[in-house]
């Protein structure tokens, strides 16, 4: 069998398994209860998948690197060579990881019962397909940031739709009279998969086309039309089955004909695997051009350096960055799904905190997408920006619209002991690390020392020269900003919310050590990054040096105007917590004809009494 061929089926089966296990998985997590007769069912699918996605992921590196060699080898060096492939060159280390995550995960997923232990064991899975969004085409796409991100979400959402209806029709027999719960579940998870694939696949388009007539002239082309017309024949087959089979899927003739149905929309979702396949070896019609002369921004960030800050500048710089944005915007739409469910339900939800939600999003999205994040890549004190902006600004509206309490109330608790969306959020609220995250103490430790171990550690660079880095760091930040704000104006669940007057005292301390933060970096002399700024080759704005002191300027200008608002919060919340408890008192003393004075004052004639008598 030639090479390339056999890399294909290789590739094609490799991604099939990996889709099953995740499906499996998935199925054992979301989708049935632990008692259910097609847990078993799935738990093999999972099993047996994982082993055949370890062992294509393993043949996988053997046959690409034959491929890459394209002579003889004499057999006694081959593995040598194979080995020095996978541990000295990028693309055999992602080779290698992707078949580490493989192995790790088929361990696992013989040992997998709980929902619990399905959830973990897809960390490797995400493990793994962050490693093969880094090889084919994407690793040396004009815009790598995109193509990887625009990628790895693609791969994501392709193996969750793959896996989860695939895992269904297997399924199907065990599952009998419970298909149509577990049915309309999987649906859910899909329909989200196929929306991320979408947009992953309009901004990998975006990258690799050079313009729409890139779709008919080129085999990269049609090779993508062809993806889309099988995607969009699964779409529409899932449509059906939700709108005209879903509900009847008790009736026994009607169940029949809807796995039959099924199978073609397996089938389909196969042939898209495929497809893939096949377009991620082929050539895309922008060429992959190294630059004879980089600058050195774009030695070191991946982009030509950006134009002189300006106002201007401030507002239309926007470069997109797929999986944020994908995360912010799939936040405003569910949350503003949850009010809207809870109005139908004839619950009151108030406006202002869906106001301040949006707004919070509205803020994450230009930070994420604009200009912070540009600046932030090629200036200190942009990235000063980019970080206050982020643990100080976009939280406490985050916080102010309650998105847990929210989420709690909207979401249907289930009744048969599967865990869905509520029983997981329920279960991460009362986990014991985010119990202790969350004390009010420990947040704003975390809150106050983050900057401390972030700048003053490798971490800091990391960030900066790691796509995953600057992603980690910004989950972080806004986290962390998330549980202060929450401790302090919030409504969301805590352990114990502190009172008023400690709220007052820990605001403060964290403002004293913000400012203390802000006055050490600009009284610096050391360069923090200084393989990072300092070779940047910035022919506009200050020195590194002095950037860096602006930015230290911007650390304790910036946490000014959040800390007031904060504190005008605290205030607010205090006042109206005595008003409450005034009125609370006021009914009390109604009903019991003021007991508590009269208890009182008895008491004080009582020592009255015996003050007199001694």
């Amino acid at each position: 069998m030639p090479v390339d061929a056999l890399v294909t089926i290789l590739g094609g089966l490799r991604d099939v398994a990996l889709a099953l296990t995740a499906g499996g998985l998935i199925a054992l997590a979301v989708m049935l209860p632990a008692s259910h007769p097609a847990t078993a069912r799935a738990a093999a699918v999972a099993r047996w998948s994982s082993v055949v996605w370890a062992a294509s992921a393993l043949a996988y590196v053997f046959a690409a690197y034959a491929r890459i060699r394209n002579d003889d080898v004499a057999p006694e060096r081959f593995v040598e060579e194979v080995w020095s492939f996978v541990t000295t060159i990028d693309l055999g280390q992602a080779y290698l990881q992707m078949a580490l995550a493989a192995i790790v995960v088929s361990v696992l997923a013989a040992v997998v019962r709980s929902p619990q232990a399905s959830a973990w064991t897809l960390v490797p899975i995400v493990w793994a397909l962050g490693w093969q969004a880094q090889t084919g085409h994407a690793a040396g796409a004009a815009d790598h940031h995109l193509a990887v991100s625009a990628m790895f979400l693609h791969l994501a959402a392709s193996a969750v739709w793959l896996g989860v209806i695939a895992v269904l029709f297997l399924m199907r027999r065990p599952l009998g009279d419970g298909a149509k719960a577990a049915v309309g579940r999987g649906s859910r998870i899909a329909l989200w998969a196929a929306v991320a694939i979408i947009v992953s696949g309009v901004a990998n388009a975006w990258v690799r086309l050079g313009s729409p007539t890139d779709l008919v002239t080129t085999t990269y082309g049609r090779l993508l039309v062809l993806k889309v017309l099988l995607m969009s024949v699964a779409v529409a087959l899932a449509a059906w089955h939700r709108r005209v089979s879903l509900p009847r899927l008790t009736e026994r003739h009607v169940r029949e004909r809807f796995w039959r149905v099924m199978a073609v929309d397996v089938g389909a979702l196969v042939a898209v695997v495929g497809v893939a396949v096949v377009l991620s070896g082929s050539a895309p019609p922008v060429p992959i051009e190294a630059l004879e002369d980089p600058t050195p921004a774009y030695s070191l960030t991946g982009y030509e350096l950006p134009p002189a800050p300006s106002a201007l500048n401030w507002l239309l710089l926007w470069r997109l960055e797929i999986l944020t944005a994908f995360a912010v915007g799939t936040a405003a739409v569910v949350y503003l799904r949850w009010a809207a469910r809870l109005r139908r339900r004839g619950d009151r939800w108030p406006w202002y905190r869906t106001f301040a939600f949006i707004s919070g999003v509205a803020v994450l999205a230009w930070i994420t997408q604009g200009a912070p994040t540009i600046y932030g890549m090629v200036t200190f004190s942009g990235h000063m920006v980019e970080h206050m902006l982020l643990v100080m600004v976009a939280p406490i509206p985050l916080a102010l619209g309650a998105p847990v309490t929210l989420a709690l109330r909207a979401l249907p608790a289930r009744t048969d002991h599967s865990r869905g969306p509520r029983e997981w959020l329920r279960g991460v609220v009362d986990s014991r690390l985010l119990r202790v995250l969350s004390h009010p103490v420990v947040a704003a430790v975390n809150f106050a020392g983050s900057l401390v171990v972030f700048y003053y550690t490798p971490l800091f660079e990391f960030a900066l020269s790691n796509h995953v880095g600057h992603l980690w760091m910004i989950v972080h930040f806004t986290l962390a900003g998330y549980l202060f704000a929450n401790a302090l104006v919030g409504i969301d669940p805590v352990p114990k919310r502190p009172s008023y007057p400690m709220r007052i005292v820990l605001l403060f301390a964290t403002m004293a050590f913000h400012a203390f933060f802000g006055v050490a970096l600009m009284s610096s002399t050391v360069l923090l990054a200084p393989r990072w700024f300092g070779l940047m080759g910035r022919d506009w704005g200050p020195d590194a040096i002095t950037d860096q002191q602006y930015g230290g300027q911007i650390a304790w200008g910036i946490g000014e105007l959040p800390v007031v608002l904060l504190a005008i919060g605290v205030i607010l919340g205090w006042r109206m917590a005595d008003t409450r408890e005034a009125r609370r008192k006021d009914r009390q003393a109604d009903r019991d004809d003021d007991a508590e004075l009269r208890a009182y004052n008895a008491m004080l004639a009582e020592t009255a009494r015996r003050d007199r008598d001694t």
